[in-house]
This record gives structure tokens, C-alpha cells and sequence, in this order.
């Protein structure tokens, strides 16, 4: 029987997993390399190669209620997109109220995960630690690696000739960018259009004398403020939308999401995006199309080789004079610590069942938490693999035999990429993911069954933010703020923007209550039509991601 943990990172997934231990009544020991918490959320200047963390002036593109714990809120006068200190301070929020500190051991790196002789039979696992040069063997009846999926830069310096051999300039992964100082008065070339791409170009030019931006397929630029100046993941991300998602032809609902990305601005006039490209990404940049459209950012394709001081593109054109080349070209995973007949069994997170356990491991006592991409917050999905988990290890769930779930992995596993970085291209739905996860741990709410005992919340969940307190209503961890969290949602994102009120006689509540009122039977018919016909388990779809 699985009793003590051992738990890789104290991150996002590392102090979720923690709590979920603690939940289940196991015992979780936490090894973390750095002296705190928050993996890659906590800020440093450092530029010490085995760690990467966030740029200076990163703020989350979720918002906090559809990003938070499910069952410890953000404090309500936090903004609704948090800069990484207001992130960092809710960590020790949670860290603190649920007393996981304790059960940390800081500076001190894992070196070895490797099966114990007996693992056939015991399942157990040897952990061999490293603290201020002194080494220890741990035997744990478990383990959850939480180091996430940000690990290794991706620099494909030989998809561009002559960076390495001709080019007099500087070039650097976007990893090794804290701030703007270093790049100012420059010519700054940046290759990749991706989140962090986009976010650079834009604080670049700032202070930059010309920046460029190379991208090399169609990219559809989307604002974290959407309708009305909501947050645009609690307006987009509802099972009301799952719904319809699932209802219509997957060729009519990508014209849909290409017609609202357009009715802000026309990504073809701009060079981003065609509606007639079938290989795009999507990014969150509310800066990037002025930058575009007063040409302090210039969009150019894709990079073909680099002369002394110069970048020559696909297109024939040049760009003389650069002074710094900044790659934007993501990352890829590895798990070094992690013995070579274990690495082996998965390439990436496809390979793993649910994107959690490898399925040919003698027993399931391995646990990936955190690689995953999904289209909405990585916070949410971690913590509901986290209980997951924990509940498999407490002997609460079950996991299918070891032909079923190989059989799973083989029928959603994707083509293999060329490119590792564009494995984060494949994301998946977020609210398909999390339910599916939450399906099997038992804590997924039945809005049918809502209906009937609770209507006002049933409403509010169905055409509502699917914000992660639903996921506390039912099962195993119910939490009984769950209900009150959720119909007072809406009040916690506009409460931090009432430092000026203004008068307003119209009454918005009525509006809501009649469109909830009329909308009643569409609800019916869907929770009828998603119970008897459940949706696929993942679409690789793209949005918004913590």
C-alpha cells in the first residue's frame, strides 16, 4: 500500500500535489532544488543555467478565478491578471493555509529515481538527494514528478545557417532575457511568434532602436479584455461553448473563432494570419497589433540564414545591421533524474496515460504532474491530476489494466513533430481535459442533476465561467464553499476595479436572470445530449494558458 510520497519540484504542481497527499492521508516529501517555492513563477535575475524562471514584466494571461486552486480562491482586491509577485504571494497564501511548508526539503536537488529491485512486486522507488554536497537514499512507495515542462531552451541553431559560424551579433534563448536595458538602442531580430515571442517584440520596442519579428506560420492574435472588459477566459472558456463546440462541425466553429479574431482586426492586412491556413497558433497580445500598425515591431517571415551582420529571410528581403538575435523558440522536457529504462517508456506527454502515467510500468506508482498543454490554465489541470493521483495511491481509484490504457495512448497520440517545441502546439481543450480527469477521480458535477436541486447554480455553471470551484461540489475534497465561490465569482473580478465609482442606474442582474430563465431549456437538452453522447476526450484546440 502506497503511504510515503516523494514529490519532485515545489512549483505549482509541486505544493498542489503536497495538499492532495495530505487529503488522501499519505505522507509527502517535497524535494526541491531552489531555497523556495514557486518553480518557474518565482522571479530572479539570476541567469544560472539549470533554473528557468519568468522575464520581469510577465503577467499570467489566464485570470485569476479561472487559475486559482480549487478550493482556496485569490484574495478579491488581486487583479484579475497577476503580475508574478501578486502569483508568487497567493503561493505562499496556500502554502501557508495549508501548512505545506513543513513538508519541503529546500535546496535539495534529486539526482536519481530509479525502481527498487523488489518494484515487481513493491512498487517502491529509490531517491537518491543532494543537500549542500551531502547525498541520501530515500525509499518512497511512490513518487510525483511536478518539474513541469519548461526545462530545456529548444535552440535549433542548425535550422539557421550561419548564426553559429558567420554572424558577428549576440544571439540568446529567450530563457536568458530578464529585462529590456541590455537590448537598448538595438536592431533585435526575434525568432518565434509564440506567447513569449510576442511579449518580448512588444517590450522591446520600447527601447530598441528597430525590432523584428519572424514568424513562420499563421498566428491569430487575441486580448485577455473581452466583451464589455471582462476577462476573456471567464467570457470564452463555459460549457455553454463546450457545448456548441461539440454540437456543430469542427469546419463552422473554426470560421466562428477566425470571424471574432478578425472583427478586432484583420490578422491577413497585418501578415499574421490567412482563414485558409490549417497549420496556426494562437497567442494572448493586446500590444502587439499597434505595435505592428505604428512600426515599432515589423513582421517579417521566416528566417533563412544569417550573414555577418545581417538576416536574409525566405522572402528574398534583408535586414542589415542586427545587433542581437533573440530565439523565442520554446522549450522541451527531460526528466534526467529519472532512470533510462523509465525515460524510455515516454517521448512525450502523449505517450503517457490521461498525460500522467507511463501504462507499461509494472505499477502505477510514477506520476507526471503538470506536462500538459491545455487552452486554458496549467494551475487547474495540475491540481485536478494531483487528486487524481492521490486518490490511485490512497486506493480510493483505480486505473484501467495495462492493455487498456496503452490502447488509449495509441488512439489519441498525435503525428510526431518535426519540430519538439511544436509539441506545444498541441494543446488540448481545457474543459475536456479537466473533465475527464475529474471524471475518473469522482468529483465531476452533474449539471442535470443540479437542475433539479439547485437550479440558480446550475445555470451558473452551464453558461458561467467553468472556473475550478466546480470541480469542490461532489466527491471525494467537496468543499462547502464551493457553491458560494462560484455564484460570487463575478463580484471578485470587478471588486479590484472599484477604486472610482461611477453611477450606473441600469441593472445588469435582471438581464442575466431573464437570459438564464429563457436559455433554461437549451440547458436541459444539452445536459441530456452530453450525458448520452459524451464529447471525445481532447480537441487540439489553442487559447489562453497560465
Amino acid at each position: 500500500m502506497v503511504r510515503r510520497v516523494a514529490i519532485i519540484g515545489a512549483g505549482v504542481g509541486g505544493l498542489a500535489s503536497i495538499k492532495c497527499c495530505l487529503d488522501e492521508g499519505l505522507e509527502p516529501t517535497c524535494f526541491e532544488r531552489t531555497e523556495d517555492i514557486g518553480g518557474l513563477w518565482r522571479y530572479t535575475d539570476s541567469t544560472d543555467s539549470r533554473r528557468v524562471s519568468v522575464y520581469r514584466s510577465i503577467i499570467t494571461n489566464t485570470s485569476k478565478e479561472m487559475s486559482c486552486f480549487s478550493d482556496f480562491p485569490c484574495p478579491e482586491d488581486f487583479p484579475s491578471y497577476l503580475p508574478h509577485s501578486l502569483l508568487l504571494e497567493y503561493f505562499r497564501m496556500y502554502a501557508q493555509h495549508f501548512d505545506l511548508l513543513r513538508h519541503i526539503h529546500f535546496k535539495t536537488t534529486a539526482l536519481s529515481v530509479r525502481k527498487c529491485p523488489d518494484f515487481t512486486t513493491s512498487g517502491q522507488w529509490e531517491v537518491v538527494t543532494e543537500t549542500e554536497g551531502v547525498q541520501e537514499l530515500h525509499v518512497f512507495d511512490a513518487v510525483m514528478v511536478c518539474t513541469g515542462h519548461y526545462q530545456e531552451p529548444y535552440l535549433p541553431l542548425a535550422s539557421f545557417p550561419g548564426i553559429d559560424t558567420h554572424f558577428k551579433g549576440q544571439y540568446l534563448h529567450s530563457r536568458e532575457y530578464k529585462d529590456v536595458e541590455a537590448f537598448r538602442g538595438k536592431r533585435v531580430l526575434v525568432v518565434g511568434i509564440g506567447n513569449t515571442g510576442g511579449d518580448l517584440s512588444v517590450e522591446l520596442s520600447r527601447v530598441a532602436a528597430k525590432v523584428f519579428l519572424s514568424a513562420k506560420g499563421s498566428t491569430w492574435v487575441f486580448s485577455r479584455v473581452s466583451n464589455h472588459g471582462f476577462p476573456v477566459d471567464m467570457v470564452s472558456t463555459t460549457r455553454f461553448n463546450h457545448f456548441l463546440d461539440w454540437l456543430l462541425p469542427s469546419a463552422l466553429t473554426k470560421r466562428i473563432r477566425f470571424w471574432k479574431f478578425n472583427s478586432w482586426f484583420n490578422h491577413t492586412n497585418y501578415g499574421l494570419a490567412s482563414t485558409k491556413s490549417s497549420n496556426f497558433k494562437i497567442i494572448t497580445n493586446e500590444e502587439l497589433p499597434f505595435c505592428l500598425l505604428s512600426g515599432t515591431v515589423v513582421l517579417k517571415p521566416k528566417v533563412k540564414e544569417f550573414t555577418e551582420s545581417s538576416a536574409v529571410f525566405e522572402d528574398g528581403t534583408i535586414e542589415e545591421n542586427i545587433d542581437v538575435v533573440l530565439f523565442a523558440t520554446g522549450y522541451v522536457f527531460s526528466f534526467p533524474f529519472l532512470e533510462e529504462s523509465v525515460r524510455s517508456l515516454f517521448d512525450d506527454n502523449r505517450s503517457l496515460y490521461k498525460c500522467i502515467f507511463p501504462p507499461q510500468l509494472e505499477k502505477p506508482t510514477l506520476a507526471i504532474i503538470g506536462l500538459v498543454q491545455l487552452t486554458g490554465s496549467v494551475m487547474v489541470g495540475s491540481e485536478m491530476q494531483a487528486r487524481w493521483v492521490t486518490g490511485i495511491f490512497a486506493g480510493w481509484n483505480k486505473l484501467p489494466p495495462t492493455s487498456r490504457m496503452i490502447a488509449d495512448v495509441l488512439k489519441r497520440k498525435p503525428p510526431v513533430k518535426k519540430n519538439p517545441s511544436e509539441r506545444d502546439n498541441l494543446k488540448m481543450s481545457f474543459i475536456s481535459y479537466t473533465d475527464e480527469i475529474a471524471s475518473c477521480a469522482g468529483v465531476k458535477p452533474s449539471v442535470l442533476k443540479l437542475l433539479l436541486t439547485d437550479p440558480r447554480l446550475a445555470l451558473a455553471i452551464f453558461f458561467g465561467p467553468c472556473s475550478p470551484y466546480q470541480y469542490r461540489l461532489v466527491g471525494r475534497g467537496k468543499w462547502s464553499g464551493a457553491r458560494k465561490a462560484i455564484l460570487t465569482q463575478w463580484q471578485r473580478t470587478l471588486k479590484p476595479l472599484r477604486t472610482r465609482v461611477v453611477d450606473d442606474s441600469s441593472d445588469s442582474s435582471d438581464v442575466w436572470l431573464w437570459t438564464c430563465l429563457l436559455a433554461l431549456p437549451l440547458t436541459l437538452a444539452a445536459g441530456f445530449l452530453l450525458s448520452k453522447y459524451p464529447r471525445p476526450g481532447w480537441s487540439h484546440q489553442a487559447g489562453p494558458q497560465l
